[in-house]
């Protein structure tokens, strides 16, 4: 959202300002020049002009990887006969903020190194001229994107000489780029990377860019921290789905003692963290741009005192007691309450409150010890954080919806309905009343009670031990109620006897529990996109269809079994946070455009398809996305339109008559030079790729 935010305001800086940017006598935002080291060069000689900009207070113009947002100045040579220019060498740069933004630039002025060679044949005497096209972004609250051309004329000299006003700033521009000095660094699945920097103590205002602008969000706190073997930051991945798997190229930046701005280029190894490089925090300047992203210093909670002690252990256990009647834990506790109405004995009822009880505070105790073990291992984790994962989302939405499957009496799991988790093992009730427990807890994570988040959050600044007695009574005050239910007859006596009610109530009950599915459906929708729910609506059905056959007999069981297996196969990878990259990229269709292409002699291939179409999506799944049909468009240089039909588009009707066809999928190729060829609506892999080649018959 922040990276469309982002690229939003540019384009509309891109429409809107140039017009403005361009008025006579407008107000420059920056200035800018080209100045040479050198009053005079020799033939054959190598030596650096720089790229000067003088940026207006306030304003700013962006690094090589702008960040979230914004643009990287760009220079277009015009260069004498023989003389080479290199590539702008880019200064450290500076974190700049902008509302909930965080981009790479500089501000004030900056100058830009970049080498020049003289030919040998350059003759003494001559004056060399280069000139160059200028694009800079500069912006503030408001971008604008300037134009202008920069000149710069050096003499040819038999024996060169240094420009005696540039050439110390020039070499003191030079001096300060960012180099690679070999150091050791490590990038880890978690997104902690650690740099084996010698004093990193001293530094303060560390922060790590990277070249590439998508391998990491660039507005998230990297929350740095320094020990005696160096320096470590915890990133948040960007949209690369590859990150802490392969190497990371990017520069550290930081600020030495005294005040003099560093920068050194690492490439991080896949692998875990440095030993000894997160000892304390980072130190971080009052006037540091990222101070507010950052924070203050991390400070150690000081021990609770006794007193304190006792009242965070309080608050938990009432913040559990309510955490009963929240709507995430209700419909689960009110299915195993509907137990007591079918009777049995009190002495079993007893033991299963106890199987209750122990599957609760295990599995509080459980979460809780991942919980501080993410954080130790410096994730920014807390309550709930399991429902982070979409395959743990995916899980608890199937899992809900089978229960309520089984309310509805689509299938049963033996002779107690009313144990939600009973049909995980063959021990019948007591089995039951644990895995309902740790259900229930599970369930309950979405949910924070009053009382509890100031006790959660007491517990996460504190030891390990004093942190597991928190969850401990926060676990007690969540058990409590049922397991007393389970030992006192009298309130069990309360419950109406055995009736029709209970089946009706068992089957009102799915609702809620079909509700949490639909619920947890919409939360993997913000994980995974329509493609995830798509894939858990699959294997929902998949499932429904196991449950209902497998009533049949043995041979149905197995032939839902094999449903729901391929379904799984073909399912479960956006299910689990991994996207299938396309092979093929599209861009969209238009009429106009086919023509452009076409113009230029390019083979174009157009894809008329639907969201909703299966058939469509069939064959992209089975032929089109796959790396011999890219490879093949690729050889053949075929631009591939799609023209999405999912939405009411007149011109693509119209497309679509124009072809004899009223719906979807239709598939045209273009040949260069030729007339368009229609292919079938069932397409294969090798139909594709005879077709691109020009070996279809």
């Amino acid at each position: 959202m922040k990276r469309l935010f982002a690229t939003v305001l540019v384009a509309l800086a891109a429409l809107v300002a140039p017009t403005a940017a361009q008025l006579p006598g407008a107000q420059r935002n920056v200035e800018a020049g080209l100045h040479s080291s050198r009053a005079a060069v020799a033939p054959g000689e190598r030596f650096t002009i720089v790229l000067r900009e003088t940026i207006r207070e306030g304003w700013h113009t962006y690094w090589r990887n702008p960040g979230d947002s914004g643009e990287a100045s760009q220079l277009t040579w015009t260069t004498p006969a023989g003389w080479a220019v290199g590539e702008i060498q880019w200064p450290t740069p500076e974190g700049i903020p902008f509302a909930t933004l965080v981009n790479y630039g500089y501000e004030g002025e900056v100058l830009f190194p970049i080498e020049v060679t003289a030919p040998a044949n350059a003759r003494p005497g001559t004056d060399a001229t280069f000139s160059a096209d200028l694009y800079v972004l500069v912006c503030a609250d408001i971008c604008i994107p300037e134009e202008s051309t920069v000149t710069l004329s050096v003499p040819v000299a038999a024996q060169g000489r240094d420009d005696p006003q540039w050439a110390p700033r020039v070499a003191a521009a030079v001096a300060a780029l960012p180099r690679a000095e070999g150091l050791t660094a490590t990038i880890a699945r978690s997104g902690r990377l650690s740099v084996a920097l010698p004093n990193a103590t001293d530094f303060r205002n560390p922060r790590f860019f990277p070249f590439s602008r998508d391998v990491m969000e660039a507005a998230a706190a990297q929350r740095p921290r320094v020990g005696p073997a160096g320096v470590s930051f915890t990133l948040a991945p960007g949209v690369n789905d590859d990150f802490g798997t392969v190497p990371l190229e990017g520069l550290i930046a930081f600020e030495m003692a005294d005040g003099t701005r560093r920068g050194i280029e690492i490439l991080a190894a896949p692998g875990e963290p440095i030993a000894n490089t997160d000892a304390e925090a980072a130190t971080f300047s009052d006037d540091y741009p990222l101070l507010d992203l950052e924070g203050a210093p991390e400070l150690v909670a000081p021990a609770l005192s006794a007193v304190a002690l006792i009242a965070t252990l309080g608050l938990a256990f009432l913040g559990g007691l309510i955490l009963n009647i929240m709507p995430c834990v209700l419909p689960v506790l009110s299915v195993k309450a509907l137990a007591f109405a079918g009777g049995g004995h009190a002495s079993e009822a007893r033991r299963q409150g106890v199987f209750y009880f122990v599957g609760v505070m295990v599995t509080f105790m459980a979460l809780a010890g991942l919980l501080i073990a993410l954080r130790a291992g410096g994730e920014a984790v807390g309550w709930g954080f399991q429902l982070q994962a979409p395959w743990v989302t995916s899980g608890l939405a199937l899992l809900f919806f089978v229960i309520g499957l089984n309310l509805l009496g689509v299938f049963e799991f033996g002779a107690s309905l009313q144990n939600a988790g009973e049909g995980l093992t063959r021990r019948g009730g007591d089995m039951g009343a644990f895995f309902t427990g740790a259900l229930a807890v599970i369930a309950a994570t979405p949910c924070t009670a009053p009382f509890m988040a100031g006790a959660i959050g007491a517990a996460l600044t504190q030891p390990a031990g004093v942190t597991l007695l928190i969850f401990a009574a926060l676990a007690l005050g969540f058990a409590l109620p049922l397991t007393l239910l389970h030992f006192a007859p009298a309130l069990q006596r309360l419950i109406p006897k055995p009736g029709l009610w209970m089946e009706r109530a068992k089957q009102v009950l799915a609702f809620p529990m079909f509700a949490a599915a639909i619920w947890l459906a919409w939360v993997l929708a913000e994980q995974a996109g329509a493609v995830g729910v798509q894939s858990l609506l699959n294997i929902a059905a998949a499932v429904a269809f196991v449950l209902f056959v497998a009533r049949w007999g043995r041979v149905w069981l197995i032939v839902g079994l094999i449903v729901l297996a391929g379904t799984v196969a073909v399912s479960w990878r956006p299910i689990v946070g991994m996207q299938r990259e396309a092979a093929l990229v599209s861009e969209p269709w238009s009429p106009a455009r086919v023509a452009a292409l076409r113009a230029e002699g390019r083979p174009v291939f157009v894809n008329f398809t639907a969201a909703w179409c299966i058939t469509c999506k069939a064959n992209e799944l089975s032929s089109m996305q796959n790396r011999r049909v890219a490879q093949a468009f690729a050889e053949a240089d075929v631009a591939y339109l799609e023209a999405d039909w999912t939405n009411r588009d007149d011109e693509i009707a119209a497309a679509l008559a124009e072809h004899g066809r009223a719906g979807v999928p239709l598939y045209l190729f273009y040949p260069p030079g030729g007339d368009v060829q229609v292919l079938p609506q069932v397409l294969s892999e090798a139909l594709l790729i005879e077709t691109v080649s020009g070996d279809a018959p």
